[in-house]
């Protein structure tokens, strides 16, 4: 058991062991040459096991709720630079084989807390999965705006809910659960 596992468990969160243990390792470069943020491959690979793991389990509990269990929908984190501007989620789509891919922005390009990154997160796999269940509805160039504003309110209006329903309440919903387009279509977002 390595060093990190040790703080892991003894303040019970990944999240706080990765923290000290940047902390510690900027400290361990101090006089040397190379940068600090060298050492952060060796943690890059739990914080993004960590992140994969968070998106699959929001993108399960969500598609649930929808009712989108027929589809096979894939998740890809990509960093700023791969999205059209001012876009920061997508999703892809073919209706005949019932497959998705949703494309959700890199934490390393938020600039805000990581939780609030996480809540950014789940939101943005909430909203293309709107657009998911959306799908089957007449689309044109015209209604791309409307449905964008008519898929944020819905989207941000179940994540709220979620936020804010007491966590040992019993939800009928549970059983049922950014931007799909059809693979011949333009992206959309």
């Amino acid at each position: 058991m390595c060093y990190f596992d040790i703080l892991g468990f003894m303040f019970g969160s990944p999240r706080v062991t990765v923290v000290f243990s940047l902390f510690l390792s900027a400290f361990s470069v101090v006089g040397m040459a190379a940068p600090v943020n060298d050492a952060a491959p060796v943690h890059m690979d739990r914080s993004r096991a960590a992140l994969d793991s968070f998106l699959h389990e929001k993108l399960d509990i969500w598609q649930n709720r929808l009712a989108l269990q027929d589809w096979k929908i894939s998740l890809q984190v990509i960093r700023l630079s791969e999205f059209k501007p001012k876009t920061i989620g997508g999703i892809r789509w073919d209706s005949d084989t019932k497959t998705a891919e949703i494309k959700v922005l890199d934490p390393r390009d938020y600039k805000m807390s990581y939780e609030d990154t996480l809540k950014d997160l789940e939101l943005t796999v909430v909203h293309e999965l709107v657009h998911l269940q959306l799908s089957s509805l007449p689309r044109s160039e015209a209604s791309r705006s409307a449905e964008e504003k008519a898929v944020n309110r819905i989207s941000e209006a179940l994540v709220a809910l979620e936020r804010s329903a007491p966590q040992t309440a019993v939800r009928v919903s549970d059983s049922a659960t950014r931007t799909t387009i059809p693979a011949s279509a333009p992206v959309h977002h």
